[in-house]
């Protein structure tokens, strides 16, 4: 999650819910979900770097960010630690708990972005059981310069390079997209 973590006290994860809950009841004109496997690498990356270059526009307040995986093996996790440094090292500050996608975001989110195409097919088995509406897609879709793979390769079983490489599609990508919503939010 990219948004603040106020310290009350509270055990941290108590805090991240609790400020999640607020964040997901505002009030937003467009809401992005980021989904990869574990949601602990890709989709908070996502959710992290979409959610800075928004507030450099000045549309923080309009559009809701989020990030789930398809898996539930680090359901409660912190992103991991690579995630957060490569993010740190370009003044992107990651946060929250990883959570399982919900059929429910089908209806509470107006994108929602695949990392590569097992979570693209994963994510269209949990849709048809949805009544949403959500846009479903790769997110490299947005990707102006994809080599031909719209596919965000999964970096948890390699080292610091593969890190380095999806931030710079991560970025890339998300700029563009913030491009796209630029355009969205003004008709």
């Amino acid at each position: 999650m990219s948004y603040a973590v106020v310290r009350t006290g509270r055990p941290p994860i108590l805090e991240d819910y609790r400020q999640h809950l607020l964040f997901m009841t505002a009030k937003h004109d467009v809401s992005v979900l980021f989904v990869c496997l574990g949601n602990i690498c890709r989709s908070p990356l996502g959710e992290g770097v979409l959610a800075h270059r928004l507030e450099q526009e000045g549309l923080s307040d309009r559009v809701r960010v989020d990030s789930a995986g398809t898996g539930a093996w680090h359901q409660g996790e912190p992103p991991d630690p690579r995630s957060t440094d490569v993010a740190m090292r370009h003044g992107i500050t990651l946060g929250g708990r990883a959570r399982l996608v919900r059929a429910e975001d089908f209806q509470e989110f107006d994108h929602i972005f695949a990392m590569d195409r097992a979570n693209l097919r994963d994510l269209g088995y949990l849709e048809s059981e949805s009544d949403g509406g959500a846009t479903l897609s790769l997110f490299r879709t947005f990707d102006p310069d994809p080599d031909g793979d719209l596919d965000v390769p999964d970096p948890y079983y390699g080292g610091p390079d593969g890190f380095d490489l999806m931030f710079e599609m991560v970025d890339r990508t998300c700029a563009a997209f913030v491009e796209h919503l630029v355009s969205e939010l003004s008709t």
